[in-house]
């Protein structure tokens, strides 16, 4: 009997699952094959560059999915700015498993990894600045505030992700986004 197929989906977050938790050094290939179900030979004929591959395909597939869960609900101007930001922090929250999950970026700016995936982790980090310092010019901050708002958005909720893990205590990660809400609507 054939083995089940595993979709093309399955695949990128199972391969997810490991480069979050170990980074890409230390994700081995037999990692990925195991989180995968999949032969290392198989992997290799979907991934014929290798790791470096499997990594690539994983930080395009969350950004398709933050760009719908997260960027796309910050920009819908059909919705108030409170929604948007609503929308965008649900889908946060989603993303990181309510601060379970580790940041893929951070698990990708270790060591060497930096150098192969450098371009697609500062543009993506310039991403989210960006697009929390124009939800913040729709809540009427001036131009330097919003800038400013954008960068401490990012850093709340990366830094959150990080203390959330090292002390075991995911409530970090919620108390941070509530903060984060709070910033843009308190004002």
């Amino acid at each position: 009997m054939r083995p089940q197929k595993v979709s093309e989906e399955e695949i990128l977050i199972s391969l997810t699952k490991v480069f979050r938790a170990k980074g890409y050094e230390g994700a081995s290939l037999q990692d990925l094959a195991a989180a995968t179900g999949l032969k290392k030979a198989s992997l290799y004929h979907r991934f014929p560059e290798g790791k470096k591959e499997m990594a690539e395909a994983v930080l395009q597939y969350i950004n398709d999915w933050v760009d719908l869960h997260v960027f796309k609900p910050l920009d819908d101007t059909n919705d108030t700015p409170t929604q948007r930001l609503t929308k965008a922090l649900s889908g946060i929250r989603q993303l990181y498993d309510g601060g379970k999950e580790t940041c893929l970026f951070r698990a990708l700016s270790m060591q060497a990894s930096l150098a192969l995936f450098e371009q697609q982790i500062v543009a993506g980090l310039h991403t989210w600045r960006t697009k929390f310092a124009s939800l913040a010019s729709a809540f009427g901050f001036n131009p330097d505030k919003a800038s400013q708002l954008g960068l401490e958005t990012l850093i709340a909720i990366q830094g959150s992700l990080i203390v959330a893990k090292g002390l075991n205590d995911i409530t970090v990660f919620e108390q941070t986004l509530t903060k984060i809400e709070n910033s843009f609507i308190a004002d």
